[in-house]
């Protein structure tokens, strides 16, 4: 009806997105605000997609689930729902013991958290994985970091074994637990688990907006209300306020923010596409500044060994460590 000023493509072709005309063939796909060329693959959890002519065409195979719980009170649940919760007591991790009291499940994982320094952080000390009808696999630690997973009763349920710095406890009913013996937690559940769990990980739905689902069954939007009614003992206090570790120990902060920036650093740049940085800069950073009773590099290390986890599930393969950045004896030089 007008003219328009500008610059348009030629009949038959597109606009690429780059600056370039291209047929419909050669349309590029975006992802995380990342172009792919027609044809490239990327891989979302154990799927597989692949661009074509300017959409994805992904693989629907159902995927394994995975929790992680690590550092002082961060929780990343099987749906992908990043919160925070400093509780000292007994949680219920994931269960699926869910509905009324009288129903029945197959497995119960319990966290039991305890401060880890003065601002009144807590971190995950010790885990209790019940198999069957509470079959119980247990540590019972005197230590604030416990190094050893004790099985009581010895059952033929599961399977036990080490792979690198990890503790890994597969049971026979799908159930995976990865643990590094000091705050890091990785639980695994098979898909057919879908929409059957409850606790601190979420209820395992593909819907993150949904994860708050508290004891009773009720939908929640605060994470301390939610955090609250999965605790085991009704002793314990609840948590009323979100403790900000660096506004307490501010003389921390600019030291914390340092050593994180590597999450957000030329390092981590092939991830930073895949992987969104910045929550996990922020529980760095969380982290860095609540452990301020021995362990600094500890929770540093922790909360940048989750990040880097993340990138290797995304396929970004990261080489972080370094003599002088968390070292590994000798992982630098293998």
């Amino acid at each position: 009806t007008e003219c328009i000023s500008g610059c348009v493509c030629p009949e038959g072709l597109f606009d690429d997105g780059r600056g370039a005309c291209v047929e419909q063939k050669d349309c590029p796909c975006i992802h995380n605000n990342e172009w792919y060329s027609s044809g490239e693959k990327i891989k979302v959890d154990c799927n597989t997609c692949t661009c074509q002519k300017g959409v994805w065409k992904c693989t629907d195979d159902v995927c394994y689930g995975t929790c992680m719980i690590y550092g002082s009170g961060h929780y990343n649940t099987f749906d992908g729902k990043f919160y925070d919760f400093d509780g000292s007591c007994e949680y219920v991790a994931t269960q699926d013991f869910c509905g009324d009291k009288n129903s029945s499940g197959s497995f119960s994982i319990i966290t039991e958290n305890v401060p880890c320094g003065t601002t009144g952080v807590t971190c995950s000390k010790a885990i209790k994985m019940f198999l069957g009808v509470m079959k119980a696999l247990s540590n019972r630690s005197a230590t604030p970091l416990p190094a050893i997973l004790e099985v009581i009763p010895d059952t033929k349920k599961f399977s036990e074994m080490t792979v690198g710095l990890y503790l890994v406890i597969e049971a026979s009913n799908g159930v995976m637990l990865i643990w590094d013996k000091k705050t890091t937690v990785f639980i695994k559940l098979s898909p057919d688990y879908k929409g059957k769990v409850c606790g601190l990980c979420g209820n395992f739905d593909d819907k993150a907006n949904n994860d708050f689902t508290t004891r009773s069954g009720l939908q929640d939007s605060n994470p301390l209300n939610f955090g609250n009614s999965w605790k085991q003992s009704p002793m314990c206090p609840d948590v009323t306020q979100e403790i900000k570790p660096c506004d307490l120990k501010p003389h921390r902060k600019s030291w914390a923010e340092k050593e994180c920036s590597i999450i957000q650093s030329e390092v981590f740049k092939i991830c930073h596409s895949k992987v969104n940085p910045l929550p996990f800069y922020e529980a760095c950073v969380h982290d860095a500044c609540s452990c301020d009773s021995g362990g600094d590099c500890e929770c540093f290390c922790s909360a940048v060994a989750a990040y880097a986890q993340e990138c290797i599930k995304a396929e970004a393969c990261v080489f972080w460590r370094t003599p002088d950045i968390c070292p590994i004896f000798c992982d630098y030089y293998n």
